[in-house]
């Protein structure tokens, strides 16, 4: 049978079976995320890429091309800049973040380690990896750190140091 009209448009549903657990499902270039609890500013992120996973049943975002995050405190004023060359934030906000990693806050404490961990639950920083933290009249260097995230109360594993 034949006829003039419109032919009926095929309705088909996008193709998803291809993406997988590596693969991400959303991409983009040059981001800034603000991270917010109940409206209130916790952390704002900015990166050259962003690429979102499902892990678990978890998203993840994963950065690149440089990442800096600005961390705020209880009074909502940037209170400490962590960068990257890359980092995961994670479901939860954890923050992993890997290669030339130095971390500075306003009262001039410097700390500089090639990876590290902020846990959003208790807001601390912790890392394995040589670290030095500069501050006005010294310098301490070991394997191992943890601090708060203001890096005012920190301590060193393995430290060893001098004083100016």
């Amino acid at each position: 049978m034949s006829g003039c009209g419109a032919p009926q448009s095929e309705r088909r549903k996008p193709e998803t079976g291809f993406i997988g657990e590596g693969h991400p499902q959303q991409e983009s270039w040059d981001i800034h995320l603000n991270l917010t609890d109940a409206g209130i500013p916790k952390a704002s992120i900015k990166a050259g890429y962003a690429a979102e996973f499902n892990k678990n049943s978890k998203k993840e975002y994963h950065l690149q091309k440089g990442v800096t995050v600005t961390f705020f405190n209880s009074e909502k004023e940037p209170s400490t800049i962590l960068k990257a060359q890359e980092a995961v934030v994670h479901d939860n906000l954890d923050i992993e973040a890997r290669g030339n990693i130095v971390i500075t806050t306003d009262n001039t404490t410097t700390i500089k380690t090639e990876s590290i961990k902020r846990t959003a639950k208790d807001k601390m920083i912790r890392s394995n990896d040589y670290v030095t933290i500069t501050r006005p009249g010294e310098t301490l260097t070991g394997y191992g750190f943890e601090s708060d995230q203001a890096l005012k109360k920190y301590r060193i594993f393995r430290a060893s140091g001098e004083s100016h």
